[in-house]
């Protein structure tokens, strides 16, 4: 068997860095991130390159989106960092930090109703990059969705952004047709007539856009872009559903400014060790709901970093 030479304290500070220790072993897998899940060409070629000439020639994918390089022995770890810096790529994600966002493929997706790419690498940028020395109470997780079809689990992030198109329905141009194509276009069966009129039921509409343009007399012609966020996700030992916040919001600005939100409240009033879901649990949902949607938290912004909060870390749930 093996003999160990790395200690713990040098463990935890390269983990901090995004190496994590092969079981068993002084390797360690580089954990390299990508932004959004997007890579050139030219950059797997240098992590194709990295891997043979520092790790064992394993990559592996993470679920988050993130590449490990496997096999990168200890005192390689910073020639291996270099090497890869050439192709504007880091290593990193992990600790009770924002960790990095994962996106769906909205961008190119026939269903996609945003930019799934651009917006998640805006938030990489002002999140995992701008909040990468704020420490919070348990790690912190982002998803973007690029419609409700929901492939990358956004309800089941601390934090989720989801893209709406929501149908603007002109009841005036409706003509109650028995067989209305409408409702025939709807994958959810949100449509229904009522008394000659089509209806459109809030309560199971998901805003995926898919009914507009299918009414043959123009009653259903436009949707509105828009955004809608759910918070308190987790999976992991304990699963949580993310609950949705009450309302769709119209711009991505005002979508990234509740992200922000989000995390200066976690910060503030989540105790050391628990996740964003037991957080909001404790102190209840339309509590944090009506702090998500007023400004305090922004207004608070400095004062909230400035304060030594989560200096022991350990996970509790």
């Amino acid at each position: 068997m093996a003999t160990l030479t790395i200690s713990p304290l040098e463990e935890k500070r390269v983990k901090a860095m995004g190496f994590l220790s092969n079981k068993g072993t002084d390797n360690f897998s580089a954990r390299i991130i990508t932004v959004n899940g997007k890579i050139t060409a030219e950059q797997q070629k240098v992590i194709a390159e990295a891997a043979e000439k520092f790790g064992n020639g394993i990559i592996t994918f993470t679920t988050r989106l993130t590449i490990e390089v496997q096999g990168v022995p200890f005192d390689q770890i910073e020639a291996f960092q270099e090497y890869i810096a050439k192709a504007g790529l880091k290593t990193g994600g992990t600790g009770s930090v924002v960790r990095p966002v994962v996106s769906c493929k909205g961008t190119t997706c026939q269903y996609g109703l945003l930019d799934s790419f651009a917006i998640s690498e805006e938030i990489h940028h002002r999140f995992y990059e701008g909040y990468h020395t704020v420490k919070l109470p348990h790690k912190f997780k982002i998803a973007v969705g690029g419609c409700p079809n929901n492939c990358v689990k956004p309800d089941l992030n601390d934090i989720g952004i989801i893209g709406q198109l929501v149908p603007q329905f002109d009841e005036d141009e409706c003509n109650g047709c028995k067989k209305c194509s409408v409702i025939d276009a709807c994958p959810v069966n949100a449509v229904k007539m009522v008394d000659g009129v089509a209806e459109i039921d809030p309560d199971i509409c998901t805003n995926c856009g898919r009914c507009i343009g299918h009414c043959h007399f123009d009653a259903l012609e436009e949707g509105k872009p828009g955004f809608k966020i759910y918070i308190g996700g987790r999976w992991g030992k304990k699963v949580a559903q993310g609950r949705a916040l009450g309302k769709v919001f119209e711009t991505k600005e005002e979508a990234l400014d509740v992200i922000e939100k989000a995390i200066l409240l976690f910060r503030e009033q989540g105790k050391t060790g628990e996740r964003f879901a037991k957080t909001i649990e404790r102190l209840g949902f339309e509590n944090v709901e009506k702090q998500l949607l007023s400004n305090d938290l922004l207004d608070r912004k400095q004062a909230i970093l400035d304060a030594e909060l989560h200096l022991t870390g350990g996970a509790t749930c």
